[in-house]
């Protein structure tokens, strides 16, 4: 983790940790708009439109010291049941067991990481949920990761094209190879296995990612969330203000149970958040408000 490093230097660090911290305000400020312009059936509800609720913490090193932490921004609405959008920075070593996982763990453990997590369940089983993240990561190497997937519980032809449109652009905006072979990624990675289906209906998932060109890197991972802040109140808002029926709920409630399952049996940031000393709150906000498993 040498100051050398050309690819993870303080002023990398910073500049990435800004970015996320500014593209947490911007999403939480989209997203309450949402609230306050519902019509429909959430509009007319006794609920009062959702505001995220922020909360800071704090992570000790394992001798220590200062661990970093991060920041907790969780809203509950009468649109979006439940939107997490959470940023951290956190610093320290990797436990022995964890090393060998971990590009560049190994000959050193001390890691540095930040990023942006977003998750969202809406109210309303005619719109879909959504995840976005985007984290930058400093060990003897150095990488960044993220990417975003819709989880509808009624796919959309429309919808679904809308959303992988999105990402395609951003894709190409950089490199015309990226869409198809992140595309592929994320359909591998978001699938449930003992289920034999995937969650949702994919987007892009990005892992590993050093080009040697850290600009050009931070500039498509800065991309993956404005195009989601871009792509997803749009299809939010083509949908929140229809009228939904008792089994399209009860549908909605056991979708989400694959949810949970993916999260606790597979998803790698849960695992990573719990094995670093994360905040368990901030890790498990991925969990839906209400889940029902038939």
């Amino acid at each position: 983790m040498s100051s050398t490093d050309t690819y993870g230097t303080e002023s990398h660090k910073k500049r990435a940790m800004d970015w996320f911290s500014r593209l947490r305000d911007d999403l939480c400020m989209a997203l309450e708009l949402i609230e306050t312009d519902v019509e429909g059936p959430n509009g007319s509800s006794d609920l009062e439109p959702g505001v995220f609720q922020r909360k800071s913490w704090q992570r000790p090193a394992e001798d220590g010291t200062d661990g970093g932490g991060g920041t907790m921004a969780v809203m509950r609405g009468r649109v979006l049941e439940k939107a997490g959008v959470n940023i951290s920075e956190v610093k320290g070593e990797f436990s022995p067991e964890f090393r060998k996982n971990i590009p560049g763990a190994e000959a050193d453990p001390r890691f540095w990481a930040a990023g942006i997590s977003v998750v969202i369940h809406p109210r309303s089983p005619l719109v879909p949920a959504a995840h976005m993240n985007t984290r930058m990561i400093v060990t003897q190497k150095a990488w960044f990761g993220g990417g975003g997937d819709l989880t509808p519980v009624f796919p959309d032809d429309e919808e679904t094209a809308l959303f992988h449109r999105a990402y395609k652009d951003a894709c190409d905006r950089f490199d015309g190879s990226y869409y198809p072979k992140y595309k592929k990624a994320c359909d591998e990675y978001f699938y449930l296995p003992h289920r034999d289906e995937p969650r949702g209906v994919g987007g892009i998932f990005v892992d590993n990612l050093n080009s040697g060109d850290w600009e050009s890197d931070f500039g498509f991972i800065q991309e993956i969330g404005r195009s989601f802040m871009g792509i997803y109140p749009q299809l939010v808002r083509r949908a929140m203000d229809l009228p939904w029926t008792a089994a399209q709920k009860q549908a909605q409630l056991i979708k989400r149970g694959r949810y949970v399952e993916f999260n606790l049996l597979h998803d790698r940031g849960t695992l990573f958040g719990i094995k670093t000393g994360g905040n368990t709150e901030a890790i498990l906000m991925s969990m839906p408000p209400e889940v029902h498993w038939p």
